[in-house]
């Protein structure tokens, strides 16, 4: 069996799931791998068959996606013909962790595209939502990457085809520790506003992991560097809390570690706000943005001392079976009758329509 998997790679999230995914999926056939997207910090330590640029999300400095520089450095003509090109008529199956190519690319040609991602759990009716609909938001998750079966990751299991999140045996095996610090995970924020509200919180030590900066650097209390997976791993791992975006694999992370959490959803990216209505229902603080007008808040979550309790067990064998064994045979019968358009096709380019209509009629 031929499988291509497809990851996003805006962000780390996605890439860091795949890499406890992707063995189990060479279990079962030949993978080829595809990621696009340019906003990753985390290597996948497996060959990439297709790198691809596809469609970015570009973070901004000061909460929320830059759309201007977002649109500046989108290119559809190439987007477009990324998504023509992709031979996705070679596999048995296509997997989708939110990537517009091969979603769009199975659209194009009428195969099958199955989700694996956390997105297609947010937009489950069964999942949780924020009290304001943002239409555009809901739209943009909506289409971004469309597929035809659906399978998600969630803080809880809201239905039947939702699991619990994929927790990387990096963090799995870890053994906590509390080392008296806070780890800072804001993409979406500059040093210079981070700095602004954490130095004025001088009895915590904040280690901020920031995309934002090419060195290590000191103020006062707040330790920044640039973001590194070993050392963003030890320090949440050692860490009494974890200030971060709204995310999905850093705060299940988080709370799979029993540290404290606290979440600042991304203005504008209507998923983040999904995920903050689903952690403020299991009693994690939620706060709008990073402000001088919120320090206070900020200061009775690090006087609290109450964990959340979660049980993420290990799904990941499970959620691979249940995928192949569900859509294997499914899949084939497309790839069939696919074919037999491809050969129609072929046909029809290189012979003509009357000897076409002749053989049907004969």
């Amino acid at each position: 069996m031929r499988i291509l998997y497809a990851i996003q790679g805006t962000g780390n999230g996605h890439i860091s799931r795949a890499r406890d995914i992707i063995p189990y999926l060479q279990e079962k056939g030949v993978v080829d791998l595809l990621i696009s997207g340019i906003q990753s910090d985390v290597d996948l330590p497996y060959e990439i068959k297709y790198q691809l640029k596809g469609l970015s999300f570009i973070f901004g400095k000061k909460g929320g996606i830059d759309l201007l520089d977002t649109y500046r450095k989108s290119n559809l003509k190439r987007l477009y013909q990324e998504i023509q090109s992709l031979p996705i008529e070679d596999y048995d199956l296509v997997i989708s962790d939110f990537e517009p190519v091969s979603s769009w690319a199975c659209k194009l040609k009428n195969k099958p595209c199955i989700g694996l991602s956390h997105q297609s759990a947010v937009i489950n009716k069964k999942s949780p939502k924020p009290n304001k609909t943002d239409m555009v938001g809901k739209a943009v998750l909506n289409n971004y990457a469309p597929v035809d079966i659906s399978y998600g990751f969630h803080f809880k299991q809201y239905d039947k085809q939702i699991f619990t999140p994929v927790i990387r045996n990096q963090i799995r095996q870890a053994k906590p520790e509390d080392a008296g610090h806070y780890t800072v995970y804001l993409p979406a924020y500059n040093d210079e506003r981070l700095l602004k509200v954490l130095t004025q919180i001088p009895l915590v030590k904040w280690q901020v992991f920031s995309k934002h900066t090419k060195k290590e650097y000191k103020v006062r209390n707040v330790h920044i560097q640039p973001i590194n997976n070993e050392l963003f791993v030890q320090s949440m791992v050692s860490c009494t809390g974890m200030l971060c975006g709204a995310g999905f694999e850093t705060p299940a992370e988080a709370l799979f570690l029993k540290k404290k959490l606290m979440v600042i959803p991304m203005k504008g990216q209507y998923e983040q706000h999904c995920n903050a209505a689903a952690l403020k229902e299991m009693g994690v603080p939620v706060i709008k943005s990073l402000k001088k007008k919120h320090i206070g808040s900020i200061e009775q979550w690090i006087r609290l001392e109450k964990n959340i309790v979660v049980d993420f067990p290990n799904q990941t064998e499970q959620i691979i079976n249940t995928l192949i064994n569900e859509n294997y045979q499914k899949s084939r019968v497309s790839i069939k009758v696919l074919g037999q358009r491809i050969n129609t096709w072929k046909q029809f380019k290189h012979r003509s329509f009357g000897n076409i209509l002749k053989q049907l009629t004969d």
